[in-house]
């Protein structure tokens, strides 16, 4: 059993369900509106947690209704919750515009996420020294994740950043202590300026990526598939085909299902992803974040069912 640290966010998602975008001074009606757990940090832990690893969690609830209901999903899912602390300002939220052809548009209000501090990293050491691995994301401050993995790094445990949402200006210092970095092909664009539209570009991006500092790259592309490119092997794994009512939750699927299947030398890489694409296309098939996130049991049937 894999041990996984998440270092990141915890939201409260508001999903406001649309036919589509709206126009510029249009008013457009909603079909539905819902609560939901979410944050891409809690998103990963309870992904890591329900296909089996054993998963802690670093981050900030605000002291209210949002941050208690948030606490309960992680220690629902079985996740140590030891170093989640409370802050001043409120839990993160998150309001999803969702389409009716699934796709999501996400405004994001980071509240505590914001007030995670170099003390709660120090605080933090042992759970992260004792870690397979640590993940992180960019809904968080990126001082801190560097200092999370450069901890990390000093003790031997493999280190993931899913670069979400992306950023222009990455500090070289957090990129030299990146073993997997997992952007889709919009974050790998910003963070490489290669727009990834096929398999060469993808393996450009990828490329580019690993001499800025990470050594392996995982670009996810959607319905396409993932690419990986490590240092001696690099391949297109295509999606699993199935028709998506939201796409919220997907690369966080697809991350905390990997991080429970890898092994921290990569050599079952391709067959973790295959893995992790199946858990993602499960997820995706359902509306909301923690709620759409299936179980161990669940991929594993479904892998089965692929076979007979």
């Amino acid at each position: 059993m894999s041990k996984v640290t998440v270092l990141g966010s915890l939201n409260v998602d508001t999903i406001l369900q649309i036919p589509r975008l709206p126009q510029p001074g249009e008013t457009l009606a909603m079909t539905d509106k819902r609560n939901a757990g979410g944050g891409k940090g809690a998103n990963q832990a309870i992904s890591a947690a329900r296909s089996g690893a054993k998963t802690s969690f670093i981050g900030k609830i605000g002291d209210d209704e949002n941050g208690r209901m948030m606490l309960s999903f992680l220690k629902d899912a079985g996740i140590n919750t030891d170093q989640v602390t409370v802050s001043g300002k409120g839990t993160g939220q998150a309001f999803i515009l969702l389409q009716e052809s699934g796709e999501n548009s996400i405004i994001i209000f980071g509240g505590a996420n914001q007030e995670i501090k170099a003390q709660d990293i120090e605080n933090a050491k042992n759970t992260i020294e004792s870690s397979d691995f640590i993940v992180t994301q960019f809904e968080t401050p990126i001082e801190q994740a560097t200092k999370a993995f450069k901890l990390a790094k000093e003790a031997g445990v493999v280190t993931v950043l899913n670069p979400a949402p992306a950023h222009k200006d990455v500090d070289s210092a957090l990129f030299e202590n990146v073993d997997l970095i997992t952007p889709n092909e919009t974050e790998a664009e910003i963070l490489t300026e290669i727009k990834v539209v096929d398999e060469i570009t993808a393996h450009e991006a990828a490329a580019r990526l690993q001499e800025l500092g990470a050594k392996n790259v995982i670009i996810t592309l959607g319905g396409h598939g993932a690419y990986y490119k490590t240092a001696t092997e690099e391949k297109l794994v295509k999606a699993f085909k199935v028709n998506a009512v939201d796409t919220t939750a997907a690369g966080d699927t697809f991350l905390g299902a990997l991080v429970s299947r890898l092994k921290k030398d990569f050599s079952n890489l391709e067959e973790a992803i295959i893995y992790a694409s199946k858990a993602s296309s499960l997820a995706v098939q359902k509306v909301g974040a923690i709620p759409s996130i299936p179980t161990e049991k669940q991929v594993l049937a479904a892998l089965e069912n692929d076979k007979a």
